[in-house]
């Protein structure tokens, strides 16, 4: 009798998981479908994209509520329930998403099944020209060198950019796009064109570019694209951020005295690549090197050069619009120091004084 009777209870007890499973799908079919309006009531109908990211392990539960705190939902248990009666909760991958709130519950439902490709990170330091900006694009983001290059050189003058822009109308039509793509640190979509990297650039820049920046031009008596060459040779010689008004208040002095601004990196720009170095700045500048026949030579040409000669960063356009007063004409490379320090002096005796001192030849800063 006691054998039957648990055989029984074991039955029994078997039967109740069953039903009990039947059971809560029942209840969340029943559940759904008394909500079905609200499914497809979308929190807003903002379609700002908002990026929103799943973290590896992270529970429906916590995603659910997070959804309802940024305003993509307004029913934090609605979407619960509805993805686990679809099946989709288990289908929820971590990774970057774009949702707007015009989106309903089952299309952010739909969309959270497949995660975003990672998009590409490339960083630009200051101080590069455009080629050496091609090579490390094609590198980082595997964006055509060429294809760049000829858009920043010569195709931007053809393409919208020229309307978006408004400071692209300073630049001669001529002209290319050095100095003003401003380096930064990118995030760029899977498989970048060239015009991804160079419209992003050219938006950083007009950030940079504030009414302050270009008082500051217009005060020292220079045009935006003046300005930017300044800030680009001050980026070339610069090391220390200390040392970067003080240096553009040099040069601006030689400007305002009609001398030569006899700028090291103007003559390297000159120069072009080095195969023995394999850079484009020559380490070590000798006198035969002043020599070369360039307008970018600024030892033997007054004024500044033609065009900027590499991408100055914020700290350099601040200095060249807001340079500090000082007595000094010339400086140099410490030789003394590793720091990228210089060696500045008022009168051409003390300047040729730490010329000999360094063994006769001009050290450039890498």
């Amino acid at each position: 009798m006691r054998h039957r009777t648990f055989f029984i209870l074991v039955s029994l007890f078997a039967t109740l998981l069953l039903l009990g499973c039947s059971l809560e799908s029942t209840y969340l079919g029943l559940y759904i479908e008394s909500h079905s309006e609200a499914l497809d009531q979308p929190a807003s109908d903002d379609t700002t994209p908002v990026t929103f990211v799943i973290e590896p392990g992270q529970s429906t539960e916590a995603i659910a509520n997070r959804l309802q705190r940024e305003g993509l939902i307004t029913d934090a248990e609605l979407f619960r329930r509805y993805v686990q009666y679809k099946g989709l909760d288990a289908g929820i991958q971590a990774g970057s998403y774009t949702l707007n709130a015009a989106m309903t519950i089952p299309e952010i439902a739909r969309t959270l099944q497949n995660a975003a490709a990672p998009d590409i990170q490339v960083t630009i330091p200051e101080g590069k020209r455009l080629e050496e900006v091609a090579v490390l694009v094609a590198a980082d983001a595997g964006i055509d060198p060429q294809a760049f290059l000829q858009l920043a050189q010569s195709g931007w003058a053809q393409s919208d950019l020229v309307t978006r822009f408004d400071f692209l109308a300073q630049i001669p039509v001529t002209g290319t796009l050095e100095g003003f793509l401003f380096p930064d640190t990118y995030r760029l979509p899977q498989s970048p064109t060239a015009y991804d990297l160079v419209e992003r650039m050219l938006e950083n820049f007009s950030r940079q570019l504030t009414p302050e920046i270009q008082q500051g031009f217009a005060e020292r008596g220079l045009s935006l694209f003046e300005g930017i060459t300044l800030a680009s040779i001050v980026e070339r010689e610069a090391v220390l951020d200390a040392e970067r008004p003080v240096i553009a208040g040099v040069y601006l002095n030689r400007l305002r005295d009609g001398w030569p601004l006899a700028a090291c990196p103007t003559v390297q720009y000159a120069l072009g690549y080095r195969p023995e170095e394999g850079t484009w700045w020559k380490r070590v500048i000798y006198f035969v090197d002043l020599e070369v026949a360039s307008p970018y030579n600024t030892y033997r040409t007054l004024g500044l050069p033609p065009s900027p000669i590499a991408s100055p960063g914020a700290a350099a356009i601040q200095a060249a619009a807001f340079p500090a007063e000082t007595p000094y004409y010339f400086f140099m490379v410490d030789c003394n120091k590793n720091d990228g320090s210089h060696l500045f002096a008022e009168t051409e005796a003390e300047h040729l004084a730490h010329f000999e001192m360094c063994g006769g030849a001009y050290t450039t800063n890498p």
